[in-house]
């Protein structure tokens, strides 16, 4: 039965990202990118948020990551800093990093951002795939506010 479940959530997400997102409400994207960037970086992207006046360094235009990389997106770069392989010391250490849970799959404690998640895997095993999913969406959400 758990089995059953872990395909059937992995299912889900698959359909979400490859049915392709056209309305504002559906972008999971979007979504990740307000509810865990947007209070530094902006609703734009351009690194004027709410708090970034409050900020000791300026918290950078996401909309120029691929002018700054001579035309090519840094898929690679910016996963490695959100996951927090790549450390940026405005997001804090890997163990306490600005957006809290969000985007760290800490597989020994319950899930306190998404619980359901961990009544249907108690195991946790999904922990992983479901932060994957969320950076990947927030990626796919940037490569998509680049300035041309």
């Amino acid at each position: 039965m758990i089995q059953y479940v872990k395909w059937l959530i992995l299912a889900s997400f698959a359909i979400v990202f490859a049915g392709g997102v056209q309305a504002d409400d559906r972008d999971v994207g979007k979504a990740e990118f307000q509810s865990s960037c947007a209070s530094c970086h902006g609703a734009d992207g351009k690194g004027k948020g709410p708090i970034s006046g409050q900020l000791k360094v300026a918290p950078a235009d996401l909309t120029v990551l691929t002018k700054n990389n001579n035309g090519v997106f840094p898929t690679a770069t910016v996963y490695e800093t959100i996951y927090g392989s790549k450390i940026i010391a405005a997001h804090g250490t890997r163990e306490m990093p600005i957006w809290g849970e969000r985007f760290n799959p800490i597989t020994n404690l319950p899930h306190a951002v998404d619980p359901p998640y961990d009544a249907l895997d108690p195991a946790r095993a999904l922990r992983e795939v479901i932060v994957r999913t969320r950076i990947l969406a927030v990626i796919d959400y940037l490569n998509r506010i680049q300035q041309k």
